[in-house]
């Protein structure tokens, strides 16, 4: 397998996991998110990503509506990017 095939199934790996969280908003907001980033993210990034994914729904649904602050250990630009995303 190609570097790029390898990325391929991973992104697309990636998008099923954000798009198929449990809770409806959060299929929405981060499957929403996964679909216009994942294409343009490298290793790195979608190594960052996962680990994102990783968030409990409840935790994220409460960042998003601004009932938790995100705790700085997770904090960083692409939680961030995800939490202002606005589906269009």
């Amino acid at each position: 397998m190609t570097s790029e095939t390898t990325l391929a199934v991973w992104r697309k790996r990636l998008m099923w996991r954000a798009s198929h969280r449990g809770i409806k908003e959060m299929d929405i907001l981060v499957g929403g998110y996964a679909a216009q980033a994942l294409p343009r993210m490298d290793a790195a990034e979608l190594a960052l990503f996962e680990e994102l994914l990783d968030v409990p729904d409840q935790d994220l649904l409460a960042y998003a509506t601004g009932q938790s602050a995100v705790p700085v250990a997770i904090d960083n630009p692409m939680l961030r990017d995800i939490l202002a995303f606005r589906p269009v």
